[in-house]
């Protein structure tokens, strides 16, 4: 034990903790070769040297090769928070020696924020334009783990389910009824009185099964006694679902938002949703201190959110 500590304490490096993540991300030994730029034998030597220093095995050696021992995961977890942290030393030093004021990587889920991002982004630039963010839209599966990491500073959108958010810290900011859309073409959209029954013969687009809306709103349908049509497109791109609602006579389910933005409005149906989806807010890991230019976006989509909730709840 005492060996382990002074290895880990003094002699684990930055470039063994990436070789690790590189490991772990491809498997493969040819592959880490290719893209770390050194022979196969030269990263076998580097993780066995590794490996002896530590006194553990990190990967086992399988036929489906490199597989990470319960000893790897765990430095593997820990080798991507640490290099995360080192990444945002590097680009606060870069942004103080250049004179801008920081960088922020903001994850964005796709089924919401599209309005409240852009302009909370707006402003942000208004009042510090030396600030500068990174944008990446994903769905949850990808967003979360890589906020878990330090990937990412922040991320917006609709909030998960109270469960899947125990280790980030959390603010509610907009809350966006969910409503049925069409195009302003569609036959239901001339039509007066219309029932839940009318939306049985039109096809449907679909957020996919592991997104966060598709669940409560299958839910809210068999309420209703309107099973779901085997006529479908999923899509979690809410440029495609505008899109493809002003050629077809699908039927959509999208945040309200949406039904106003854009250059072609589209129709909202009369027919009342219940509260499927908690509200969009902002997200960011409890274990990590947010920097200056983080906070900075988080005041701004503060500001931003209840100009926006006046106008929807105006629209509605």
């Amino acid at each position: 034990m005492a060996e382990l500590d002074w290895y880990v304490q003094i002699n684990l490096k930055a470039r063994q903790l990436r070789l690790l993540v590189t490991i772990d991300t491809y498997r493969n030994l040819t592959q880490v070769a290719e893209v770390t730029h050194v022979t196969v034998p030269a990263v076998s030597k580097a993780l066995a040297e590794l490996e002896k220093g530590l006194g553990l095995e990190l990967f086992s050696r399988t036929n489906q090769g490199l597989k990470p021992t319960v000893y790897g995961e765990c430095l593997v977890r820990h080798a991507r928070t640490l290099l995360a942290n080192l990444h945002q030393a590097r680009d606060e030093l870069k942004a103080l020696s250049t004179g801008t004021e920081g960088k922020v990587r903001v994850g964005v889920l796709p089924a919401s924020a599209s309005v409240l991002l852009p302009q909370a982004l707006a402003l942000l630039k208004q009042q510090s334009p030396g600030t500068n963010v990174l944008v990446i839209e994903g769905s949850k599966a990808t967003l979360l783990p890589d906020l878990w990491r330090g990937q990412l500073d922040l991320v917006v959108g609709r909030l998960p389910p109270p469960g899947e958010v125990s280790g980030f810290h959390e603010k509610e900011l907009l809350e966006e009824p969910v409503r049925l859309m069409t195009g302003a073409h569609h036959p239901l959209a001339k039509k007066r009185g219309v029932k839940w029954t009318d939306l049985r013969d039109y096809p449907w687009i679909l957020p996919p099964p592991e997104s966060i809306l598709r669940d409560p709103l299958e839910r809210a349908l068999q309420a209703h006694e309107l099973p779901l049509s085997n006529n479908y497109i999923e899509t979690l791109s809410t440029h495609f679902a505008r899109a493809y609602l002003q050629i077809s006579d699908a039927v959509a389910v999208m945040a309200g938002t949406y039904a106003s933005e854009g250059l072609q409005a589209l129709h909202t149906l009369p027919l009342t949703l219940p509260r499927l989806l908690r509200p969009a807010g902002v997200l960011w890991n409890r274990d990590r201190q947010l920097t200056p230019s983080a906070r900075r976006v988080i005041e701004c989509l503060e500001y931003t959110a209840p100009l926006l909730q006046q106008r929807l709840d105006h629209d509605s």
